[in-house]
């Protein structure tokens, strides 16, 4: 069976505020008009709901593991048409995400890392953190952002994976926004 998340996540930014963080850290670096991958959409669905605004005009395809969750994007689909213009949100394991699937990226955030991955993805083949982390960064293209985020409950886990990918991938540390950790592919 595949490794599902039970639960629908509303937007809490008390307790999670990385895809309110990300929105901010775009609008204040001016980006605009660049194609997102957003690992762990949430019920809320806010990164894809705020990027579709004129001010950031940008496209987000989003990945949820929560039935729940998905539910919510098919009801804000069939409430707000124009949405699917510029946000898509799919159900899936990103474990088993493949690069022949997807298309190039500006941004890819990596907020969850290390939070879902279990012997259940194993039974079915599964990528690991940093495969994923790999496949993600080589989808970006060069000059793009990759995030991660430091307030995820298993971030202390991903630290050293995250350290690994570093090294394998051409990539730089450019700093810190609020809580997310923020690279930038060189080539």
């Amino acid at each position: 069976m595949l490794n599902i998340w039970d639960v629908y996540w509303g937007l809490r930014v008390e307790q999670c505020p990385c895809d309110v963080h990300f929105v901010e850290w775009l609008e204040e670096q001016g980006l605009t008009d660049k194609r997102i991958y957003h690992f762990g959409t949430g019920g809320h669905h806010y990164v894809g709901i705020r990027c579709a605004e004129p001010e950031l005009n940008s496209t987000v395809l989003g990945i949820t593991a929560s039935p729940k969750e998905y539910e919510a994007f098919v009801k804000l689909a069939i409430d707000n048409p124009a949405i699917t213009k510029t946000y898509s949100a799919y159900f899936g394991d990103i474990y088993t995400s493949n690069a022949r699937l997807l298309p190039r990226f500006d941004i890819v955030t990596l907020f969850h890392s290390c939070e879902f991955r279990s012997e259940k993805n194993d039974a079915y083949g599964a990528l690991t953190d940093l495969e994923v982390m790999q496949l993600f960064t080589d989808q970006t293209d060069a000059g793009g952002y990759i995030l991660f985020y430091t307030g995820s409950f298993a971030y202390e886990a991903a630290k050293p994976i995250i350290a690994d990918w570093a090294k394998s991938r051409a990539v730089e540390e450019i700093g810190e926004f609020k809580t997310l950790r923020v690279f930038r592919k060189s080539a």
